[in-house]
């Protein structure tokens, strides 16, 4: 009997299959995730979104957006507490000011794709009676920039501004617009190479939650406990930081406790772990997992799985190119979303990569009113929760989710 080669999967993108996975290191003998071409594919849809918004510049504050456009990366800490910057000019290369010392050195040895392009950040955060002097000077440098490439009279758009860089730009008759759209727009549909990084962000998190599963949840523990093992465990396999372990075990569940306390895991308990981890080269994996420990389910709680299972599924199975949030989220349960008309973080689904929110919410509270397009690559994390009046636990899980040609697929 002859044997003929399965190819189907040759022939779908590589990075779309859960499967086909990369390792974390470079070789000789394989092509994997190519940073140059990462970098530069943020860029251009960058630059694609600036030109839609008819942007002269953009200038950002936030961590993740500068990581975006220049690849930098001084630590977790530095990431949104306003001391460094970049200008992106259109048409121009991104300027980097980074905190000067030490860190502007290191920023010129790890980034020789920026060239000459660090210069010393102007902090003004903290800095007593001198803040509106500091922040001026640090506008300053940002308008030098402008005027280097003549675009100091056109619309600058900014991603975070406190009251005196508002008035510092202000002072120096800059148009300032919102430039959020800008960079939410650009880092909501994922290229081929932070897919694969969003892939690998993901084995690293099952991994961790089959070590829950199978070793580390037992009655006795604390849920602190798997908390740290999980940050050890983690961080042990390339993820670049961990930003929060949630585990909620019996009582705990109900009402739901976001976070993990040193309460006693029981023979019995229903126990809720969310995983929020920063991977390989800074993506994002948040999922949730629901455990019986040392014991079967109850009919009852059964039940209540099915229902989270079936409510959260629904609405994957919504997430392809050309449906809109209104599909999605009419597939969730009615909840605190609709009494209050607000989102409770609960019964939702959100984009997903370099932050933990990136870009896109999905809600009963106005999706449904206000439907935005899904579209092909764009990457979720869809969550939902199930509990009634009466019952002691509850149960919660949530996928991480490619939107792909062919529709959602689970990476999680």
């Amino acid at each position: 009997m002859g044997y003929d080669l399965d190819t189907y999967f040759i022939e779908k993108p590589h990075e779309t299959s859960p499967r086909r996975l990369y390792s974390q290191t470079g070789a000789d003998w394989q092509y994997r995730v190519d940073f140059d071409r990462l970098r530069s594919d943020r860029m251009l849809r960058t630059r694609q979104q600036m030109d839609a918004m008819d942007l002269g510049a953009l200038v950002l504050y936030a961590g993740a957006n500068i990581r975006y456009v220049t690849g930098s990366y001084q630590g977790n800490w530095k990431y949104n507490i306003n001391i460094r910057y970049v200008v992106l000019t259109n048409g121009g290369e991104p300027i980097l000011f980074e905190t000067a010392g030490s860190d502007m050195h290191c920023a010129r040895i790890d980034l020789p794709w920026m060239k000459d392009r660090v210069r010393p950040a102007i902090t003004w955060q903290w800095a007593e009676g001198a803040v509106p002097h500091m922040a001026g000077r640090m506008v300053d440098s940002v308008v030098e920039v402008l005027k280097e490439a003549g675009v100091e009279k056109e619309k600058i758009g900014i991603d975070n501004l406190d009251m005196p860089s508002l008035q510092a730009y202000q002072d120096r008759k800059i148009n300032i617009v919102n430039g959020w759209p800008a960079l939410s727009a650009a880092r909501t549909i994922k290229t081929r190479d932070e897919i694969e990084l969003l892939k690998q962000a993901s084995s690293i998190g099952d991994a961790a939650m089959w070590k829950i599963k199978y070793e580390w949840l037992k009655p006795g523990v604390r849920e602190r406990e798997i908390e740290a093992k999980v940050h050890e465990f983690m961080l042990e396999r390339g993820a670049e930081i961990i930003y929060d372990i949630i585990v909620a075990s019996g009582g705990n569940t109900s009402p739901y406790r976001r976070w993990a306390t040193d309460k006693m895991i029981r023979q019995g308990d229903l126990v809720i772990v969310d995983i929020n981890a920063v991977g390989p080269s800074g993506y994002f994996v948040d999922f949730v997992r629901c455990f019986k420990c040392a014991s079967k389910m109850t009919q009852q709680e059964i039940d209540l799985y099915r229902e989270v299972y079936d409510s959260m599924y629904a609405g994957i199975a919504q997430l392809k190119p050309g449906n809109t949030t209104a599909d999605v989220a009419a597939c969730f349960p009615k909840y605190d979303d609709d009494k209050y008309g607000t989102v409770t973080l609960q019964q939702f689904a959100h984009s997903i990569g370099i932050t933990l929110y990136e870009g896109m919410w999905i809600s009963r509270a106005y999706s449904l009113d206000h439907p935005a397009e899904i579209k092909e690559n764009m990457y979720f994390a869809a969550e939902t929760f199930a509990g009634h009046p009466g019952l002691p636990q509850t149960t919660r899980l949530e996928e991480n989710v490619l939107v792909s040609a062919d529709g959602p697929v689970v990476f999680t």
